[in-house]
């Protein structure tokens, strides 16, 4: 068993989003992504597929051109290689799962201007 917390030692950072590694299973690296109100992340994709959770906020989400609003308690499913933006309409937490074979630094690279 491992266990984190999406709500410990939460900082919101004012020049990109803070990102950090909850923890990481067989399969799966579960990362939080905290974003003060209105920080982004790029266009990118992966070559895996990604669930996010909006665990706290407002975010709108970006899609092939098409933005979805995703607050509080919503979850999106992504397949491989499906671009994506995300833009915090209001301070937010957000947990990010990735699949063992994706990086952390890849995740990282996009906040980066």
């Amino acid at each position: 068993m491992q266990k984190s917390s999406l709500l410990n030692n939460v900082t919101y950072t004012t020049n990109k989003p803070a990102i950090s590694v909850l923890f990481e299973t067989e399969s799966t690296k579960e990362i939080r992504i905290v974003f003060k109100k209105d920080q982004f992340m790029k266009a990118h994709k992966t070559s895996f597929p990604i669930t996010v959770e909006i665990f706290e906020g407002a975010i709108d989400f970006g899609v092939k051109g098409k933005i979805q609003n995703l607050v509080k308690g919503d979850l999106v499913w992504l397949e491989a290689n499906t671009e994506h933006d995300l833009m915090a309409k209001q301070d937010s937490i957000v947990r990010l799962t990735l699949s063992k074979l994706d990086t952390v630094e890849r995740v990282k690279k996009v906040t980066e201007s």
